[in-house]
């Protein structure tokens, strides 16, 4: 029997395929601002051409029920449609946009995440707060030389996160539901400040501290603070004289009798503060005045780069093949003991499924990079048990900490990995939007049949197999006689026709 040529599991990059981009850029829908950053690569290196920040408060326009308020839409699309405009023309694969605490929080934001995109031109990932403490690491850390381990603190609109690291490895990540626009509108409604409120608001962030603060009190040399927040905490202090160019206890305590002598933000005049950023000030010293007392800071130093710096790091890093996604599924499948020849080979078959069907189906790298993952993670539930293994595996896959996926890729790999087998989960799909969810159930297709073809387990040649497609047909044809020496196969294939038809797709078998 001839063997069918296999291709590698790992899928081909977009660079590959149509060179990598010479210029890149990454957008942050934080909960109070959103920010752009733009800039080119030479030599691996990137060399910034713009930068776009606007204050949206996002954070600010959800409802009791967390939905966005129309309001808060529009403010955020009239926003997107502006940096859409800077980035229109820009090839896919060199614009990388993330979602972070509010848009987390959002409930039925479907619609709104459409118009969104709409309105750039890209798509958008809604990141975990542990990814996005992350990717803060990447961004701080790519500015600053080898000088031990160190703390880096992001306070943003609606989260607050704590990161040790050293070099450029982030080693231990939180984030926290606090932030800048959430402990103001909680404890200086209508922007007054009282000796009492601001006790209360540090109060509240301590306690939200605490369960933590063991983690991050020791083990670190240097301590850092990053974006807006931090960054105006800091100019503020350093206008006054207070401590130079760090922020210090001393400087904060300072801080917070000029907040208390001016008793609401709307009197608040202090040197280094926009009038844009006035509103969520108080709420900011607060958090910054717990972590301090929290984690024993003796001095913090501010840090220029952030969330977008580090989406570029990490977008150069796939563009030049270091990928971290593919370290975190290496990762997971050695934590929980998957057979790797098993996965190799249920995966190459995959992708040469894919490779025969992606023209005709609209698959691009991103689903062979997808199919490839699941592939190689479909048996990380047997680690808990065999019945139901492949619900146990997504189960895993959707709620481990995966560095360097978005909430959708998560949710797809963990989807793939529960359709790889027995029946096909309808109204799982059904549940995505209708282009998403046609895109999974095709790649679901590919790794059933490529799971089912390697039920022996063993590394007997497979014949060389045509698989076409038409819409919600799939043709998969055999060398004439190799299905009448193979009969398990043949009924494996009948009885995965009637799981297929639950999804109204319908698989032929035929001899070649």
């Amino acid at each position: 029997m001839k063997r069918m040529p296999l291709p590698s599991t790992t899928p081909k990059r977009r660079s590959e395929k149509r060179g990598a981009p010479d210029i890149v850029a990454a957008v942050d829908l934080g909960s109070n601002s959103f920010h752009m950053i733009v800039a080119r690569t030479v030599s691996g290196q990137l060399h910034v051409l713009d930068r776009l920040q606007e204050m949206v408060r996002l954070g600010a326009g959800l409802d009791d029920g967390s939905r966005l308020t129309r309001p808060a839409q529009r403010r955020a699309l009239d926003c997107l449609e502006r940096f859409g405009q800077r980035l229109r023309g820009m090839p896919t694969g060199s614009v990388r946009v993330v979602g972070t605490n509010t848009l987390r929080r959002a409930r039925q934001a479907g619609k709104f995440l459409t118009r969104a995109e709409a309105a750039l031109g890209h798509p958008i990932e809604v990141i975990s707060g542990r990814e996005e403490a992350r990717l803060i690491y990447q961004g701080v850390a790519s500015e600053l030389v080898d000088e031990g381990p160190r703390l880096v603190l992001d306070i943003g609109g609606g989260s607050t996160e704590l990161i040790l690291g050293e070099g450029r490895e982030a080693k231990s990540m939180e984030s926290l539901h606090m932030g800048c626009v959430s402990m103001s509108e909680a404890h200086f409604p209508k922007g007054r400040i009282t000796a009492k409120a601001l006790r209360r608001a540090v109060t509240a962030a301590r306690l939200e501290l605490q369960p933590v603060a063991a983690q991050f009190r020791g083990g670190w040399q240097v301590a850092y603070g990053s974006s807006g927040s931090v960054r105006s905490i800091g100019a503020v202090v350093r206008e006054a004289g207070w401590s130079g160019n760090r922020i210090t206890p001393e400087a904060l305590e300072k801080l917070r009798d000029a907040l208390l002598s001016a008793g609401e933000v709307g009197t608040l005049k202090l040197a280094g503060l926009s009038a844009e950023r006035a509103p969520v000030f108080p709420g900011g010293v607060a958090i910054l005045m717990a972590v301090f007392q929290e984690l024993d800071i003796p001095e913090m130093r501010i840090a220029d780069n952030a969330l977008r710096e580090g989406l570029l790091q990490d977008l150069i890093g796939r563009i030049q093949h270091h990928d971290v996604r593919e370290q975190t599924i290496t990762a997971l499948s050695a934590r929980y003991h998957v057979d790797r020849a098993q996965a190799e080979r249920v995966a190459r078959s995959a992708q040469g499924f894919l490779e025969q069907v992606a023209e005709d189906w609209q698959l691009d790298e991103e689903d062979a990079a997808a199919l490839s993952w699941s592939a190689r993670l479909h048996e990380i539930g047997l680690a808990i048990a065999h019945n139901q293994y492949h619900k146990h595996g997504a189960y895993l896959a959707r709620f481990s900490d995966l560095p360097g996926f978005s909430r959708t890729e998560q949710a797809l790999l963990a989807l793939l990995i529960r359709a790889h087998r027995r029946k096909f989960p309808v109204k799982e799909f059904a549940a995505l939007p209708r282009v998403p969810a046609r895109r999974a159930r095709r790649l679901a297709v590919l790794l059933r049949l490529a799971v089912l073809l390697h039920r022996s387990r063993t590394d007997a040649a497979l014949p060389e197999m045509k698989l076409r497609v038409q819409k919600r047909e799939v043709r998969l044809s055999f060398p004439r006689g190799w299905l009448e020496e193979h009969p398990l196969t043949r009924e494996d294939l009948e009885q995965e026709d009637g799981y297929l038809r639950a999804a109204r797709m319908r698989l032929k078998v035929a001899a070649a």
